[in-house]
């Protein structure tokens, strides 16, 4: 888990009963595909197939990549 959380913990993991909608889909992949090894190149394809399938869905998926790509970008983090 990422440090810069307060507490090192994801602020919607704790003891919190309320999920996000889409944590239950993140604790369904990680429940069915946690095992597995991806590489970047194979994720960028399942994105881009997600896409061409959910148009309506293109910008959030872009943002998603863009954060993925940038998260040791130190210059980023003032943005």
């Amino acid at each position: 888990m990422p440090a810069d959380y307060p507490g090192g913990k994801h602020p919607h993991h704790g003891t919190e009963p309320d999920l996000y909608f889409t944590d239950r889909g993140i604790e369904e992949l990680e429940k069915r595909r946690g095992e597995e090894e991806v590489t970047f190149e194979w994720l960028a394809e399942q994105l881009r197939t997600f896409v061409d399938l959910n148009p309506d869905f293109e910008v959030p998926v872009e943002r998603l990549a863009t954060w993925l790509a940038r998260l040791d970008d130190e210059d980023d983090e003032d943005e």
